[in-house]
């Protein structure tokens, strides 16, 4: 397939939800006017930043407002999941890049993301890896994916191996994702009210096999003080987990066997992790017996469907 002239593609819409990130957020809309992608717009709001977010976006479009078409909101908080809705609604592009105000862009990673989502048509979204970096740009490692969240790319090959990687194995951080702005009417954008929003996001889009993967870099993900420590308090940890089971359980109907049953047992292994931030061992035995089970059901099913094919 002929690759499409570099002035022929697409409007790639960056979308840009801010939130208290003064000290990033003009690396961030700095990287993006960077990237040579020559067709992009940028929409940000700030979500009710109580910092010095919105006067740093507000200087930077003073100096850049003619390099790039901009549109930006300020207004009250209303969580993540509302904004990047918003974003998408105000986007005019064929291609929504999600952006984040504490990373910054690679240059090429747009590109190389509307090139697979081109070159591959039945694809609502496509994913990248990312470098990681810390507080003040300086590189600590060089896959988010493999490096920070141990993930096994290679799954990422197949369909099967996406579906399989997002239900036990999420990998996907920082702004490494576009999305064709289509595909969120099809899986109905992103659920309000949730802190783990892209989680849901994706189990909707793997079960239509709608994900694709370019194994490069296309941006970095930053690691500082506030999302580095959040992950690591015992209550916050517990909220979250509570949810994420909770989106578990809402989209086991989505999936086909043998995913179905892997993700009851990923539900059930979620449960064995808040039972033991609880301290409740009782708990946690229970609900890993259950996911032993469910995930020995779950490789049966796939070792028997692998013979019914290889039969036929």
């Amino acid at each position: 397939m002929t690759a499409p002239a570099i002035t022929s593609m697409p409007l790639v819409s960056v979308l840009v939800p801010a939130y208290n990130h003064e000290a990033f957020v003009q690396e961030c809309l700095d990287s993006i006017l960077a990237d040579p992608y020559p067709t992009k717009e940028i929409v940000i709001i700030d979500d009710g930043s109580t910092d010095g977010t919105a006067g740093r976006i507000e200087a930077w479009l003073a100096r850049h407002r003619d390099d790039i078409p901009v549109e930006y909101v300020s207004r009250e908080n209303k969580g993540i999941a509302a904004t990047l809705n918003e974003l998408a609604a105000r986007a005019h592009g064929e291609f929504l890049r999600i952006g984040a105000s504490d990373d910054f862009f690679l240059p090429g990673g747009s590109e190389t993301l509307v090139r697979y989502l081109m070159a591959h048509p039945g694809k609502g979204a496509a994913i990248g890896d990312c470098v990681v970096v810390d507080r003040d740009g300086r590189k600590l490692l060089d896959s988010g994916m493999s490096d920070l969240h141990g993930a096994d790319k290679r799954l990422y090959r197949t369909d099967e191996g996406i579906r399989r990687a997002v239900i036990s194995h999420w990998a996907i951080g920082g702004p490494v994702t576009m999305l064709r702005k289509g595909a969120l009417e099809t899986v109905a954008r992103w659920t309000e009210g949730l802190r783990i929003d892209d989680w849901d996001l994706f189990l909707r889009l793997a079960a239509r096999d709608a994900i694709g993967f370019v194994d490069e870099k296309v941006c970095a993900y930053r690691l500082h003080g506030a999302n580095f420590s959040k992950t690591r308090h015992t209550a916050t940890r517990i909220v979250n987990l509570t949810e994420a089971r909770e989106v578990a359980l809402r989209r086991v109907c989505m999936f086909a066997e043998p995913d179905r049953t892997l993700l009851r047992a990923e539900a059930c292994r979620i449960g064995a992790k808040i039972a033991y931030l609880q301290g409740r061992m009782g708990k946690v035995a229970v609900h890993m017996a259950a996911y032993v089970s469910l995930l020995a059901i779950s490789r049966l099913r796939v070792a028997h469907g692998r013979r019914h094919v290889g039969a036929a």
